[in-house]
């Protein structure tokens, strides 16, 4: 398959990929934006609204909500990572996959009160294996100071 083939077949996976995750209702409860994935990274945003408080008093997100993020930022830059090394993959196949996929492990390191109107979530690829990917993550508010980080395992194949 020559180099435009490929590249057609790669973002054919991510438009999969990013409509799966685009029709997740918890995605879309908590308002999570999907700004960016590719085969080793992904990006999502999101505004603060106060059903995501959890120290009211204080206006800090709860504690679920920022491993929420971080945990959805991973999988999707963990599963980007893992569709996009198979060859030749078909709409089909990749849908398949996808429902199989899951995660194994997650750690996550609270930093700061996440305090803020506006938080983006960035998670890197590490390794991809055929079974496992592994990841790190970073949540920031909209003035880039970092609130939590992350690093998790995902099932992949």
């Amino acid at each position: 398959m020559n180099q435009d083939g490929k590249e057609e077949a790669t973002n054919n996976t991510f438009a999969i990929l990013r409509k799966a995750w685009e029709q997740s209702p918890f995605n879309r409860l908590l308002g999570f934006r999907l700004d960016h994935v590719n085969a080793r990274e992904g990006q999502i945003s999101f505004a603060a609204k106060p059903e995501l408080i959890g120290n009211f008093y204080q206006g800090i997100l709860h504690g679920g909500v920022i491993s929420a993020v971080i945990d959805a930022t991973a999988g999707l830059a963990a599963y980007a990572s893992a569709l996009a090394s198979i060859k030749n993959l078909q709409p089909d196949e990749a849908t398949h996959r996808l429902a199989k996929m899951g995660t194994i492990d997650m750690r996550v390191d609270y930093l700061r009160p996440g305090k803020g109107t506006e938080f983006r979530c960035v998670a890197t690829v590490m390794r991809t294996g055929g079974k496992v990917a592994v990841t790190r993550m970073e949540l920031f508010d909209q003035e880039g100071t970092l609130i939590a980080v992350g690093t998790g395992a995902y099932l992949v194949g």
